[in-house]
Protein backbone atom coordinates (compact mmCIF):
# COMPACT_ATOMS: atom_id res chain seq x y z
CA UNK A 1 0.00 0.00 0.00
CA UNK A 2 1.54 3.50 -1.09
CA UNK A 3 1.95 6.43 1.67
CA UNK A 4 -0.34 8.79 1.59
CA UNK A 5 -0.29 12.30 0.57
CA UNK A 6 -0.35 15.54 3.03
CA UNK A 7 -3.50 16.71 0.62
CA UNK A 8 -5.20 12.86 0.93
CA UNK A 9 -4.86 13.21 4.82
CA UNK A 10 -6.42 16.68 5.19
CA UNK A 11 -9.03 15.31 3.28
CA UNK A 12 -8.97 12.91 5.91
CA UNK A 13 -9.12 14.71 9.05
CA UNK A 14 -13.31 15.00 8.28
CA UNK A 15 -13.93 11.80 8.33
CA UNK A 16 -14.13 9.52 11.60
CA UNK A 17 -12.26 6.46 11.76
CA UNK A 18 -8.44 5.35 11.96
CA UNK A 19 -6.80 4.99 8.16
CA UNK A 20 -3.36 3.97 7.23
CA UNK A 21 -1.02 6.83 6.39
CA UNK A 22 2.36 4.87 6.21
CA UNK A 23 3.87 1.83 7.98
CA UNK A 24 2.82 1.62 11.07
CA UNK A 25 1.52 5.07 11.20
CA UNK A 26 -2.61 5.50 11.04
CA UNK A 27 -4.42 8.74 11.57
CA UNK A 28 -7.15 8.54 14.38
CA UNK A 29 -10.39 10.99 13.62
CA UNK A 30 -13.05 10.74 16.02
CA UNK A 31 -15.32 13.39 18.04
CA UNK A 32 -14.00 15.84 19.94
CA UNK A 33 -14.54 15.36 24.02
CA UNK A 34 -15.61 19.06 23.98
CA UNK A 35 -18.81 17.64 22.01
CA UNK A 36 -17.95 19.99 18.53
CA UNK A 37 -16.21 18.62 15.71
CA UNK A 38 -13.80 16.33 14.93
CA UNK A 39 -10.21 15.53 16.40
CA UNK A 40 -7.53 14.20 14.68
CA UNK A 41 -4.10 12.65 16.08
CA UNK A 42 -1.09 10.00 14.72
CA UNK A 43 -1.12 6.57 16.11
CA UNK A 44 1.43 4.10 15.62
CA UNK A 45 0.09 0.46 15.27
CA UNK A 46 2.38 -2.42 15.78
CA UNK A 47 2.22 -6.26 16.67
CA UNK A 48 4.17 -7.84 19.50
CA UNK A 49 4.29 -12.01 20.26
CA UNK A 50 3.38 -13.19 23.35
CA UNK A 51 4.00 -16.53 24.07
CA UNK A 52 3.14 -17.29 20.34
CA UNK A 53 0.27 -15.04 20.65
CA UNK A 54 0.16 -11.83 18.07
CA UNK A 55 -0.63 -9.08 19.85
CA UNK A 56 -1.98 -5.80 18.54
CA UNK A 57 -0.77 -2.58 20.16
CA UNK A 58 -1.50 1.21 19.59
CA UNK A 59 0.71 4.03 20.71
CA UNK A 60 -0.33 7.65 20.40
CA UNK A 61 2.20 10.27 18.54
CA UNK A 62 0.37 13.04 19.25
CA UNK A 63 -1.88 15.42 17.49
CA UNK A 64 -2.36 16.43 13.94
CA UNK A 65 -2.79 20.20 15.04
CA UNK A 66 1.12 19.97 16.93
CA UNK A 67 3.38 17.37 14.57
CA UNK A 68 2.91 17.63 10.74
CA UNK A 69 2.82 14.81 8.62
CA UNK A 70 6.41 14.41 7.86
CA UNK A 71 6.71 14.77 11.72
CA UNK A 72 4.43 11.73 12.55
CA UNK A 73 6.38 9.81 9.85
CA UNK A 74 10.19 10.47 11.42
CA UNK A 75 8.30 9.58 14.86
CA UNK A 76 6.97 6.34 13.20
CA UNK A 77 10.42 5.54 11.72
CA UNK A 78 12.38 6.07 15.35
CA UNK A 79 9.56 3.06 16.81
CA UNK A 80 10.18 0.75 14.28
CA UNK A 81 13.81 0.93 15.54
CA UNK A 82 12.91 -0.05 18.57
CA UNK A 83 11.29 -2.86 17.07
CA UNK A 84 13.70 -3.74 15.18
CA UNK A 85 15.67 -3.98 18.40
CA UNK A 86 13.42 -5.73 19.84
CA UNK A 87 12.50 -3.16 22.04
CA UNK A 88 8.34 -2.62 22.53
CA UNK A 89 7.71 0.95 21.91
CA UNK A 90 4.54 1.63 24.33
CA UNK A 91 6.80 0.14 26.84
CA UNK A 92 9.35 2.03 26.50
CA UNK A 93 7.54 4.79 26.83
CA UNK A 94 5.78 3.67 29.58
CA UNK A 95 9.50 2.71 31.41
CA UNK A 96 10.74 6.25 30.56
CA UNK A 97 7.30 8.39 32.12
CA UNK A 98 7.63 5.80 35.12
CA UNK A 99 11.17 7.12 35.46
CA UNK A 100 10.37 10.66 34.96
CA UNK A 101 8.13 10.82 37.80
CA UNK A 102 10.16 8.63 40.16
CA UNK A 103 13.01 11.49 39.57
CA UNK A 104 10.41 14.29 40.40
CA UNK A 105 9.63 11.90 43.43
CA UNK A 106 13.24 11.86 44.77
CA UNK A 107 14.06 15.42 43.80
CA UNK A 108 13.91 16.96 47.30
CA UNK A 109 14.64 20.68 48.00
CA UNK A 110 18.00 21.25 50.66
CA UNK A 111 15.11 22.57 52.99
CA UNK A 112 13.61 19.77 53.02
CA UNK A 113 16.25 17.22 53.23
CA UNK A 114 17.47 19.31 56.16
CA UNK A 115 13.96 19.15 57.96
CA UNK A 116 14.68 15.66 57.22
CA UNK A 117 17.77 14.72 58.53
CA UNK A 118 16.89 17.49 61.88
CA UNK A 119 13.54 15.06 62.39
CA UNK A 120 15.21 11.89 62.11
CA UNK A 121 18.61 12.99 64.27
CA UNK A 122 17.17 14.54 66.83
CA UNK A 123 16.42 11.97 69.65
CA UNK A 124 20.23 11.24 69.02
CA UNK A 125 21.11 14.38 70.21
CA UNK A 126 22.40 15.63 73.81
CA UNK A 127 19.84 18.13 74.55
CA UNK A 128 16.97 20.06 73.14
CA UNK A 129 19.40 22.98 73.35
CA UNK A 130 21.75 21.45 71.26
CA UNK A 131 18.37 20.62 68.42
CA UNK A 132 17.26 23.64 68.38
CA UNK A 133 21.27 25.45 67.13
CA UNK A 134 20.67 22.40 64.33
CA UNK A 135 17.19 23.46 63.05
CA UNK A 136 17.90 27.40 63.30
CA UNK A 137 21.21 26.88 61.14
CA UNK A 138 18.12 25.94 58.56
CA UNK A 139 14.99 27.66 59.72
CA UNK A 140 15.86 30.45 60.82
CA UNK A 141 14.40 32.65 64.21
CA UNK A 142 11.94 35.16 65.19
CA UNK A 143 15.13 37.41 65.11
CA UNK A 144 16.81 36.49 61.67
CA UNK A 145 16.41 34.39 58.76
CA UNK A 146 17.67 30.99 58.29
CA UNK A 147 21.93 30.93 56.79
CA UNK A 148 20.65 28.71 53.95
CA UNK A 149 18.19 30.74 52.90
CA UNK A 150 19.10 31.07 49.15
CA UNK A 151 19.46 27.06 48.90
CA UNK A 152 16.32 26.04 50.76
CA UNK A 153 14.46 26.08 48.08
CA UNK A 154 16.62 24.48 45.33
CA UNK A 155 16.72 20.92 44.67
CA UNK A 156 19.86 19.10 46.84
CA UNK A 157 21.28 18.37 43.57
CA UNK A 158 21.64 21.49 42.16
CA UNK A 159 24.04 22.76 45.51
CA UNK A 160 27.30 23.90 43.74
CA UNK A 161 30.34 25.26 44.43
CA UNK A 162 28.66 29.31 43.97
CA UNK A 163 25.93 28.56 46.13
CA UNK A 164 28.07 27.03 49.05
CA UNK A 165 30.20 30.16 48.93
CA UNK A 166 27.22 32.34 48.78
CA UNK A 167 25.54 30.87 52.03
CA UNK A 168 29.00 30.68 53.48
CA UNK A 169 31.41 33.57 52.26
CA UNK A 170 29.47 36.42 54.48
CA UNK A 171 29.61 34.81 58.07
CA UNK A 172 32.76 33.41 57.16
CA UNK A 173 35.72 35.83 58.50
CA UNK A 174 32.93 37.43 60.87
CA UNK A 175 32.02 34.16 62.70
CA UNK A 176 34.31 31.64 61.74
CA UNK A 177 33.26 29.35 64.68
CA UNK A 178 29.69 29.35 63.40
CA UNK A 179 30.45 29.11 59.66
CA UNK A 180 32.47 26.38 59.93
CA UNK A 181 29.71 24.46 62.05
CA UNK A 182 27.41 25.72 59.22
CA UNK A 183 29.57 23.96 56.70
CA UNK A 184 29.81 20.51 58.44
CA UNK A 185 25.91 20.88 58.67
CA UNK A 186 25.26 21.20 55.40
CA UNK A 187 26.97 18.36 54.63
CA UNK A 188 26.31 16.03 56.76
CA UNK A 189 22.43 17.00 55.33
CA UNK A 190 23.73 16.32 51.81
CA UNK A 191 25.83 13.05 52.17
CA UNK A 192 22.33 11.90 54.44
CA UNK A 193 20.12 13.25 50.82
CA UNK A 194 22.92 11.40 48.42
CA UNK A 195 22.06 7.93 50.98
CA UNK A 196 18.37 8.22 50.51
CA UNK A 197 18.75 8.38 46.83
CA UNK A 198 17.27 12.21 46.93
CA UNK A 199 20.39 13.42 44.93
CA UNK A 200 19.75 12.69 41.16
CA UNK A 201 23.40 13.87 39.78
CA UNK A 202 25.83 11.36 39.21
CA UNK A 203 28.58 13.31 40.96
CA UNK A 204 26.99 14.68 43.80
CA UNK A 205 28.58 17.72 45.53
CA UNK A 206 30.61 17.69 48.22
CA UNK A 207 31.19 20.71 50.48
CA UNK A 208 34.33 19.53 51.62
CA UNK A 209 35.80 18.66 48.61
CA UNK A 210 35.66 21.66 47.26
CA UNK A 211 36.07 24.92 49.31
CA UNK A 212 39.48 23.84 51.38
CA UNK A 213 40.46 25.82 48.23
CA UNK A 214 38.60 28.90 48.29
CA UNK A 215 38.11 29.62 52.34
CA UNK A 216 41.04 30.06 54.65
CA UNK A 217 41.01 27.77 57.66
CA UNK A 218 39.06 29.29 60.75
CA UNK A 219 42.30 29.01 62.85
CA UNK A 220 43.64 31.81 60.07
CA UNK A 221 40.84 34.16 60.08
CA UNK A 222 40.63 34.37 64.30
CA UNK A 223 42.70 33.14 66.70
CA UNK A 224 41.12 30.42 68.69
CA UNK A 225 39.72 32.23 72.64
CA UNK A 226 40.07 29.92 75.44
CA UNK A 227 37.57 30.78 78.62
CA UNK A 228 39.60 32.91 81.21
CA UNK A 229 40.45 30.31 84.04
CA UNK A 230 41.36 31.63 87.58
CA UNK A 231 44.81 30.66 87.96
CA UNK A 232 45.25 27.42 90.88
CA UNK A 233 47.13 29.28 93.37
CA UNK A 234 44.58 31.79 93.78
CA UNK A 235 41.68 29.00 93.85
CA UNK A 236 41.92 28.55 97.85
CA UNK A 237 40.94 32.08 98.01
CA UNK A 238 38.08 31.73 95.98
CA UNK A 239 36.80 28.94 97.43
CA UNK A 240 36.75 30.68 101.25
CA UNK A 241 34.73 33.49 99.56
CA UNK A 242 32.16 31.19 98.35
CA UNK A 243 31.66 29.33 101.20
CA UNK A 244 30.68 32.85 103.10
CA UNK A 245 28.31 33.62 100.65
CA UNK A 246 24.86 32.29 101.39
CA UNK A 247 23.60 31.91 98.09
CA UNK A 248 22.47 28.95 95.88
CA UNK A 249 24.64 29.87 93.49
CA UNK A 250 27.51 30.43 95.67
CA UNK A 251 27.14 26.51 96.65
CA UNK A 252 26.20 25.65 92.93
CA UNK A 253 30.08 27.25 91.95
CA UNK A 254 31.47 25.37 94.79
CA UNK A 255 30.25 22.12 94.17
CA UNK A 256 31.33 22.71 90.25
CA UNK A 257 34.48 23.50 91.36
CA UNK A 258 35.37 20.10 93.90
CA UNK A 259 33.85 17.96 90.69
CA UNK A 260 35.25 20.12 87.81
CA UNK A 261 31.77 19.66 86.60
CA UNK A 262 30.64 21.95 83.47
CA UNK A 263 28.33 24.71 84.54
CA UNK A 264 25.09 22.88 82.23
CA UNK A 265 25.85 19.43 84.01
CA UNK A 266 25.87 21.32 87.65
CA UNK A 267 22.49 23.35 87.29
CA UNK A 268 20.52 20.61 85.55
CA UNK A 269 22.01 17.93 88.33
CA UNK A 270 18.87 15.90 90.02
CA UNK A 271 18.68 14.00 93.29
CA UNK A 272 18.07 10.84 91.60
CA UNK A 273 21.45 11.17 89.85
CA UNK A 274 23.48 11.27 93.62
CA UNK A 275 24.17 8.30 95.96
CA UNK A 276 25.60 9.52 98.86
CA UNK A 277 26.24 6.54 100.35
CA UNK A 278 28.40 5.79 97.45
CA UNK A 279 29.75 8.99 97.65
CA UNK A 280 29.01 9.29 93.52
CA UNK A 281 27.58 11.41 91.35
CA UNK A 282 26.76 9.72 87.89
CA UNK A 283 25.39 12.16 85.07
CA UNK A 284 23.80 10.37 82.23
CA UNK A 285 25.37 10.62 78.68
CA UNK A 286 22.12 13.00 77.68
CA UNK A 287 23.55 15.65 79.59
CA UNK A 288 27.42 15.10 78.84
CA UNK A 289 28.65 17.07 75.77
CA UNK A 290 30.23 13.55 74.99
CA UNK A 291 27.12 11.41 74.72
CA UNK A 292 28.47 9.25 77.72
CA UNK A 293 27.61 8.31 81.57
CA UNK A 294 29.87 9.92 83.17
CA UNK A 295 30.40 9.14 87.27
CA UNK A 296 31.80 11.74 89.43
CA UNK A 297 33.38 10.77 92.70
CA UNK A 298 32.14 12.68 95.85
CA UNK A 299 34.84 14.52 97.93
CA UNK A 300 33.73 14.72 101.87
CA UNK A 301 33.42 18.24 100.84
CA UNK A 302 31.27 17.78 98.00
CA UNK A 303 28.87 15.37 100.20
CA UNK A 304 28.63 17.58 103.41
CA UNK A 305 27.72 20.49 100.60
CA UNK A 306 25.09 17.69 99.30
CA UNK A 307 23.52 16.94 102.57
CA UNK A 308 23.24 21.02 103.75
CA UNK A 309 21.56 22.00 100.41
CA UNK A 310 17.45 22.42 100.70
CA UNK A 311 14.70 20.33 99.40
CA UNK A 312 11.41 21.63 97.42
CA UNK A 313 8.68 19.00 97.68
CA UNK A 314 8.16 17.55 93.93
CA UNK A 315 11.51 18.74 92.35
CA UNK A 316 14.49 16.61 91.91
CA UNK A 317 16.59 19.59 91.38
CA UNK A 318 19.62 19.61 93.45
CA UNK A 319 20.12 23.36 93.15
CA UNK A 320 16.78 25.12 92.92
CA UNK A 321 16.17 28.19 90.89
CA UNK A 322 13.62 31.57 91.81
CA UNK A 323 10.93 30.06 90.28
CA UNK A 324 8.91 26.77 91.78
CA UNK A 325 9.92 23.01 90.37
CA UNK A 326 12.29 24.89 88.06
CA UNK A 327 16.38 24.60 88.02
CA UNK A 328 18.89 27.36 88.94
CA UNK A 329 19.53 29.54 85.93
CA UNK A 330 22.54 28.97 83.97
CA UNK A 331 23.29 32.90 84.02
CA UNK A 332 23.38 32.27 88.41
CA UNK A 333 26.90 31.35 88.53
CA UNK A 334 28.32 33.15 85.79
CA UNK A 335 26.72 36.25 87.36
CA UNK A 336 28.51 35.51 90.84
CA UNK A 337 31.41 34.94 89.55
CA UNK A 338 31.83 38.35 87.03
CA UNK A 339 31.53 39.84 90.97
CA UNK A 340 34.01 38.17 92.49
CA UNK A 341 36.43 37.52 89.54
CA UNK A 342 35.92 39.73 86.69
CA UNK A 343 37.00 38.28 83.97
CA UNK A 344 37.02 34.97 84.74
CA UNK A 345 34.08 32.76 83.69
CA UNK A 346 32.89 28.96 85.80
CA UNK A 347 33.73 27.16 82.63
CA UNK A 348 37.74 28.09 83.49
CA UNK A 349 37.73 26.42 86.48
CA UNK A 350 37.80 23.01 84.44
CA UNK A 351 41.43 24.68 83.01
CA UNK A 352 42.00 25.21 86.47
CA UNK A 353 41.90 21.93 87.83
CA UNK A 354 43.45 20.51 84.86
CA UNK A 355 46.29 22.99 85.44
CA UNK A 356 46.71 22.07 89.06
CA UNK A 357 46.53 18.29 88.22
CA UNK A 358 49.93 18.94 85.50
CA UNK A 359 51.79 21.09 87.95
CA UNK A 360 51.14 20.20 91.66
CA UNK A 361 50.48 16.24 91.23
CA UNK A 362 51.68 13.40 90.00
CA UNK A 363 48.56 11.92 88.28
CA UNK A 364 48.82 10.18 84.87
CA UNK A 365 47.24 11.80 82.19
CA UNK A 366 44.69 9.89 81.71
CA UNK A 367 43.68 9.98 85.15
CA UNK A 368 43.14 13.80 85.18
CA UNK A 369 41.54 14.05 81.38
CA UNK A 370 38.77 11.20 83.08
CA UNK A 371 38.29 13.30 86.23
CA UNK A 372 36.91 15.82 83.37
CA UNK A 373 34.48 13.35 81.57
CA UNK A 374 37.08 13.87 78.24
CA UNK A 375 36.84 11.04 75.62
CA UNK A 376 39.96 9.91 74.41
CA UNK A 377 40.52 10.67 70.98
CA UNK A 378 43.35 7.86 70.92
CA UNK A 379 41.59 5.21 69.15
CA UNK A 380 43.89 2.40 70.08
CA UNK A 381 43.98 4.30 73.93
CA UNK A 382 40.04 3.36 74.06
CA UNK A 383 40.26 0.08 72.49
CA UNK A 384 42.95 -1.75 75.55
CA UNK A 385 41.92 1.13 78.24
CA UNK A 386 38.41 0.32 78.83
CA UNK A 387 38.39 0.93 83.13
CA UNK A 388 36.99 4.35 84.13
CA UNK A 389 40.05 4.73 86.84
CA UNK A 390 37.29 5.21 89.14
CA UNK A 391 39.39 4.75 92.55
CA UNK A 392 42.06 6.67 91.35
CA UNK A 393 39.98 9.66 90.21
CA UNK A 394 38.65 9.35 93.87
CA UNK A 395 42.05 9.91 95.44
CA UNK A 396 42.39 12.84 93.31
CA UNK A 397 39.61 14.50 93.70
CA UNK A 398 40.30 14.09 97.46
CA UNK A 399 43.25 15.70 96.82
CA UNK A 400 41.77 18.43 94.93
CA UNK A 401 39.30 19.23 98.03
CA UNK A 402 42.00 19.29 100.33
CA UNK A 403 43.70 21.96 98.16
CA UNK A 404 40.99 23.90 97.56
CA UNK A 405 39.95 24.19 101.48
CA UNK A 406 43.78 24.98 102.05
CA UNK A 407 45.49 28.70 103.10
CA UNK A 408 46.46 30.85 100.01
CA UNK A 409 49.16 29.27 98.02
CA UNK A 410 51.95 31.62 97.44
CA UNK A 411 53.92 32.89 94.71
CA UNK A 412 56.23 30.86 93.63
CA UNK A 413 59.26 32.35 91.60
CA UNK A 414 63.29 32.47 90.38
CA UNK A 415 63.88 35.49 92.33
CA UNK A 416 66.77 35.48 94.10
CA UNK A 417 67.56 38.15 96.84
CA UNK A 418 70.24 40.60 96.16
CA UNK A 419 71.61 40.62 99.39
CA UNK A 420 72.10 36.83 99.57
CA UNK A 421 73.55 36.75 96.55
CA UNK A 422 76.56 39.36 97.46
CA UNK A 423 76.82 37.90 100.69
CA UNK A 424 77.57 34.87 98.61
Amino acid sequence: MRDLTAVEVNALRRKPGAHRVSANLYLLVRPSESGGGLRASWVFRYETSDGGKRRGRHMGLGSVSVFSLAEAKERARKQRQHLAEGIDPLQAKQDKKAAAKLEVAKAITFGAAAKQYVATHRLSWRNAKHAAQWAAVFEGSKRQPPVTACINDLPVGAIDTGLAMKVLEPIWTRTPETASRVRQRCEAVIASAITRGQHPGPNPFLWRDHLDNLLPQPSKVRKVRHHPALPWAELPAFVAELRANGSISARALELTVLCATRTVETVNATWSEVDLRERTWTIPGNRMKSGQEHKVPLSDAAVELLQALPREDGSEHLFLGARKGRPLSNMAMLELMRGLRPGFVPHGLRATFRTWCAERTHYPHLVAELALGHVQSDKLLQAYQRGDLFEKRAQLMREWATFCASPPVAAVGNVVSLQKADAS
